[in-house]
């Protein structure tokens, strides 16, 4: 668990470290805001790709052997970013991390697997905290780093941070047996007969769509308040990155809970305080450290549903995990990346308090499916 953790927490950061960085990047290259948004989103893209055409495999082959690969990849994809000579180069190589270090998903399902019943919780919430320390540590080291050594040593650095760890990642990791033998095109094509097969999968991965839609909502348009309303700059909206990730003291306690209760009041919960959010949201129109408090109690909720949720998708089907967690994967970009468009839209034409309105409702709907789940 100590190994997994630690290589879960270096994956993540490797996808992230470019978002505090792009100022610098822009500058070194001579691009615009909208030129160097291509970084990010060859970013996010790549890590989808990943998502859903590599993490399937690890049913197909040893997960072992898929993780090592991409872990020795990502390796690889950061050097290039820390050599790139272009803005293009540099979207490349942001498009192979992404790709390549999507395998902290793979890594979610090996642990699920290991885990006795009675501590799968918790084993996934102990992962999946991993996962978003690794978020903070990369926004927070990433500025520190390009401002005091340049943003090119953040790759360096964050490629070194994998191969400290690639020799007990070949020493230590345990093999796992391989749970198909589907050629891989019916490997893909499988995951659409999974979602019809189980209902519960269809209700969760719903509830993650509506979820992302308030996550990537708020993320998107932040900025945007923050400077029509306050005039306050990217520094700001920075720092609400810290107590937005507040979620990291939420997601074991909500496993060991999960344990013990099942995943139906964690879920519940955890969207009630998403509903809670947005109406503190709200208030920040006129009152600006309401938007701090809304960041925290936002990432709380969603932290605490997504661990559960995703320990139910990882036990639905032993055979399929991997592609199960593809499945959850798909569902919380594609959340994330409508949320992202509506709430810029709504925000363009209609305001902040349009924003709050619509993920408000989101987090209504997704709160009813849950609730008629616990009824039935």
């Amino acid at each position: 668990m100590l190994l997994l953790t630690a290589t879960t927490f270096a994956a993540a950061s490797g996808i992230h470290y470019q978002t505090p960085m792009l100022g610098a990047m822009a500058a070194e290259f001579g691009a615009d805001s909208a030129a160097i948004g291509w970084i990010p989103t060859a970013s996010f893209g790549g890590f989808l790709t990943g998502i859903l055409f590599l993490v399937p495999l690890g049913d197909r082959v040893d997960k072992r052997r898929l993780i090592i690969t991409q872990h020795l990849a990502t390796i690889g994809a950061l050097l290039a970013a820390a050599a790139a000579p272009n803005l293009t180069a540099a979207a490349v190589s942001g498009f192979l991390i992404g790709m390549c270090a999507c395998y902290a998903q793979v890594i979610v399902p090996m642990v699920a697997e290991f885990a006795p019943p009675n501590e799968r919780g918790r084993a996934v919430g102990t992962v999946l905290t991993a996962l978003f320390l690794g978020i903070l540590f990369a926004r927070l080291s990433g500025g520190f780093v390009a401002s005091q050594l340049g943003w090119r040593w953040m790759y360096v650095l964050g490629a070194a941070l994998l191969a400290v760890l690639a020799p007990a990642l070949i020493a230590r990791l345990p093999h796992s047996a391989p749970k198909t033998t589907l050629a891989y095109p019916a490997l893909l094509a499988s995951m659409v007969k999974l979602m019809r097969m189980h209902a519960e999968m269809r209700r969760v991965v719903l509830i993650q769509l509506l979820l992302g839609i308030c996550y990537g909502g708020f993320w998107a348009t932040i900025a945007s308040m923050l400077l029509a309303t306050y005039g306050l700059g990217p520094n700001i909206a920075g720092l609400i990155g810290i107590p937005g990730a507040a979620g990291i003291l939420i997601a074991r306690p909500a496993g060991r809970w999960l344990d013990l209760r099942g995943h139906g009041p964690i879920v519940a919960t955890g969207i009630a305080v998403i509903v809670a959010a947005y109406a503190v949201f709200a208030l920040g129109t006129w009152w600006a450290p309401a938007l701090a408090a809304g960041a925290a109690l936002l990432d709380c909720g969603l932290r605490a549903a997504m661990v559960a949720n995703q320990t139910v998708i990882n036990s639905l089907a032993a055979d399929a995990r991997s592609r199960s967690n593809t499945v959850f994967g798909v569902s919380v970009w594609t959340g994330n990346a409508a949320g992202a468009f509506i709430a810029s839209s709504a925000f363009a034409h209609s305001g902040w308090l349009a924003v709050c309105a619509i993920a408000a409702l989101a987090a209504a709907l997704a709160l009813g499916v849950q609730l008629r789940a616990m009824r039935t």
